[in-house]
């Protein structure tokens, strides 16, 4: 299966989608803020990011910016993992080339097929 970073500063939320992302097949690992995650990202690429926008040191979208801005990150397919749901946040998630926003709450079926609709479109582009 694939290879998925979890990026999320709030332990329950991280226990419930590592172990969902677990028990589906994939290889998860983590980072508890955006700086984690970029430091994770550009030592062992994953095949997908999932990412929560509040969190300490760098939040979600400043991670997304340098990620998207990297020619050798760029096209890792991120999910904005987030409770913020608003317009002027969903914009800037699109703005900075997010390529999916699911908000919390969320199901972990709901979760299972964002990651099943992400990854193979990645698949298709290879």
């Amino acid at each position: 299966m694939a290879k998925i970073l979890i990026v999320e500063d709030d332990p329950p939320t991280l226990a419930l989608v590592k172990a969902t992302l677990e028990e589906a097949g994939h290889a998860v690992s983590q980072a508890g803020n955006g700086a984690e995650a970029v430091i994770a990202v550009n030592s062992d690429a994953p095949d997908l990011i999932l990412m929560d926008i509040m969190m300490p040191i760098m939040n979600g979208f400043q991670a997304l910016h340098v990620l998207k801005s990297s020619p050798m990150t760029k096209d890792i397919p991120v999910v904005m993992l987030t409770a913020r749901s608003g317009d002027v946040d969903m914009a800037q998630g699109w703005a900075e080339g997010v390529d999916f926003y699911l908000t919390k709450p969320f199901s972990p079926k709901e979760l299972l097929t964002v990651v099943k609709r992400i990854l193979p479109a990645k698949d298709a582009e290879a």
